[in-house]
């Protein structure tokens, strides 16, 4: 075999501990699929006086980054301590150190995506970022060669497992939400604060990196319209079952042509919602803290990939993935091919939110009185937004209280749907502000 590869590890966490466990558990059969062997030099922590489990080599703990920078065989720095800002200045370093990357850090990579990418082309080295999205799912892979033939026209994805898997309790159980999130984080799949899970802030930072990847935007996690599930009430779930339905948290990005300019750039449409869809789609019966990504190709079609999403095994698994690549010689040449994150145009531009066309299901607590109907259908008709069906259950005689009144709509615009739903949530016998979820076909 050739001359080893030399790798430093940064961070010794729950993935950075898998990582250097299985570089020492299986180094042979790494050595044997990489052509050379993987040959673990460093692993940098914030304290090496800390307990640590057996396997790992004490020799091999530094606190500071510097010996890695020195080390002339350490050719690959795997960063895996999460955030944005030491992470970054490792990221950065080590390029400038003439240093290949791995790292599993969505977060950096959607905030600070272009200029990590430009110091790697200035330095001539590459980012493998595989465990980023969607952990143990090769969605990266997918659609940077799979499908690179295939000019992308949709990318569905439930990618964060902690929101399916409250989702899914909620829904085959009944769980109320907070129920829900005290059963996930029992089980390890919720952080202590699931702020960015629950609200879709995680997983607009991976359909930032998926959109940079389909369709060549550059859009930042404030440019991605964002509504999590920590204000889903049972009651719509009840709804969505009785009409047919799972709701999902999405990520979600779609193109769209102008048929005036054909020419022109295309828009894509970015968004992470729960999204209410037939019983039927394969989307909806991802169960539990599963992911699963709908890509759908112009040449390929509909195709779907489905795994584990995050945690020790599935995150590691992509990590030595990307090192065997960069091992190989495969990731450098995928890398320099993609310039990933640089300002060529791809014939894409980002589409407003108000623009993007959706069914709706539009819930309403409501007085019981007569009108009510025919005033909301009304404000609906201004805005040219059509109703499919209305779901209304008798109210208990006498009862005087707001009964629940659920539309669902035809496609409208979101702009001509928001506006009107802001009429309608002034109208005197409308108890509460409306609730309302995109549905899929």
């Amino acid at each position: 075999m050739s001359d080893a590869l030399g790798i430093a590890v940064v961070g010794c966490g729950t993935v950075g501990g898998g990582v250097v466990e299985a570089l020492l558990r299986h180094r042979d059969r790494l050595a044997q699929r990489a052509g050379r062997p993987l040959q673990l030099r460093h692993i940098v922590v914030r304290d090496r006086h800390k307990p640590r489990e057996p396997f790992v080599p004490r020799e091999l703990l530094t606190d500071s980054l510097a010996p890695v920078l020195q080390d002339a065989a350490v050719q690959v720095v795997v960063e895996l301590i999460g955030g944005t800002t030491a992470a970054r200045e490792v990221v950065l370093s080590s390029l400038a150190a003439g240093k290949h990357v791995v790292t599993a850090n969505k977060a950096l990579l959607a905030e600070a995506g272009p200029d990590i990418f430009e110091a790697a082309r200035r330095a001539e080295r590459t980012v493998c970022f595989e465990a980023a999205v969607a952990g143990g799912v090769p969605i990266i892979r997918a659609l940077g060669e799979s499908l690179a033939a295939n000019q992308i026209t949709a990318i569905q994805g439930i990618l964060n497992g902690t929101s399916n898997y409250i989702l899914t309790a909620m829904a085959e159980r009944g769980l109320p939400y907070a129920q829900a999130l005290e059963e996930a984080q029992a089980h390890g799949y919720a952080e202590a604060d699931p702020s960015l899970d629950v609200d879709g802030s995680d997983a607009a930072h991976k359909l930032a990196i998926l959109a940079q990847i389909a369709f060549g935007v550059i859009a930042r996690p404030q440019d991605i319209t964002r509504q999590g599930i920590d204000q889903l009430h049972p009651m719509d779930i009840r709804f969505a079952q009785e009409l047919g339905y799972t709701i999902k948290l999405l990520a979600e990005a779609w193109t769209r042509s102008d048929p005036q300019h054909p020419d022109g750039p295309r828009g894509v449409a970015l968004h992470v919602a729960p999204v209410l869809l037939r019983h039927t789609d394969l989307l909806a019966q991802v169960r539990g803290a599963y992911n699963a990504i709908a890509v759908y190709g112009d040449i390929v079609g509909e195709t779907l990939y489905q795994g584990p999403g995050a945690g020790r095994g599935p995150t590691t698994s992509s990590v030595l993935a990307d090192l065997i690549d960069l091992a190989v010689g495969r990731a450098q040449r995928t890398f320099a091919a993609a310039r990933l994150w640089s300002r060529a145009d791809r014939g894409f531009v980002l589409d407003p939110p108000e623009q993007v066309q959706s069914r709706f299901y539009l819930r309403l607590l409501v007085a019981d009185k007569p009108g009510v109907l025919a005033d909301i259908a009304r404000i609906l008709a201004q805005h040219t937004i059509s109703i499919s069906s209305v779901v209304q259950h008798e109210a208990p005689e006498g009862d005087g209280e707001p009964v629940p009144l659920v539309i669902v709509t035809h496609y409208a615009t979101t702009g001509h749907f928001l506006a009107a739903v802001e009429q309608i949530n002034r109208l005197p016998t409308v108890a509460t502000p409306a609730v309302y979820y995109s549905m899929g076909d």
